[in-house]
């Protein structure tokens, strides 16, 4: 409600809440100044959480906001503006700040702010003064699949067009933890993405957060991304990425490379 920029709706979308989650917002509705939806959605993974908002949405532009995360009076404005002056930018996103719960505030967690806070550090990026641009071009870095593998940002961090669905898809809901990244590599195949240099949102860090939740049951999901990188972003990756994927997934490659080891040896 504090937003400079105030032609908006709120459309939450709760995961079957056993806790006073619905009560608080019914009250953030009642005191609200602006329309707020409230609907209640049968768990099947935070993928089809996300898709069910991007599907009650009426506007424009879609911008997350989970529910552990604060956004800066200014974020919605400031996205809107470069979104709507550069069409060739599919998504914009920020800096984000951290908040930090007394009781995850520890070395480890010291640690992982100091290695994630800037996840666009070592990409060389350029930068037009109030966004850096992010293209295609970084499928070929070295840093492409090296940590930090999110380049852009928590969901909570950017805003893309409603219609963008309609040329990428939604989110992945097969996915548990890389569902974000790989939404904004489909983004990075037909559209630029903008970077803002400010920090417009606060992301908060705690014992039960979904991220931390969802690590220790993400199965597959660097494997399939892997995959996934080797259907569709293999010509678009750097040579040493090539043949590491070519020797993954590839059994003819797998084959040659057998076959010249044998020539050596004979």
């Amino acid at each position: 409600m504090s937003q400079t920029y105030d032609n908006i709706e709120v459309v939450i979308s709760d995961d079957s809440s056993i806790d006073d989650t619905l009560a608080i917002v019914k009250q953030f509705k009642k005191a609200a100044n602006i329309p707020v939806h409230i609907y209640t959605h049968k768990p099947s993974g935070i993928g089809a959480n996300w898709n069910n908002c991007i599907r009650k949405a009426n506007g424009k532009y879609i911008k997350f906001l989970f529910q552990d995360d604060i956004l800066l009076e200014t974020c919605i404005e400031k996205m809107v503006n470069v979104l709507e002056s550069n069409k060739k930018i599919g998504l914009v996103a920020c800096k984000r700040g951290f908040l930090v719960n007394t009781s995850f505030n520890d070395e480890d967690t010291r640690n992982w702010i100091n290695n994630y806070k800037d996840l666009q550090v070592n990409l060389n990026l350029r930068d037009l003064g109030d966004y850096q641009l992010l293209t295609k071009t970084v499928f070929r870095s070295n840093n492409f699949l090296k940590i930090p593998l999110n380049k852009i940002g928590e969901p909570s961090t950017y805003m893309f067009p409603e219609s963008l669905v309609n040329k990428i898809g939604f989110f992945r809901e097969d996915l548990k933890q890389v569902l974000d990244y790989e939404f904004c590599f489909r983004v990075l195949k037909v559209k630029h993405l903008a970077i803002l240099n400010d920090e417009l949102v606060k992301f908060r860090l705690h014992d039960n957060q979904a991220t931390k939740t969802n690590r220790g049951n993400d199965g597959n999901d660097y494997k399939i991304l892997d995959r996934l990188i080797y259907k569709e972003y293999f010509w678009l990756v750097n040579l040493k990425l090539k043949l590491r994927l070519l020797k993954q997934f590839n059994p003819y490659f797998k084959l040659l490379i057998s076959l010249i080891r044998k020539l050596k040896k004979g």
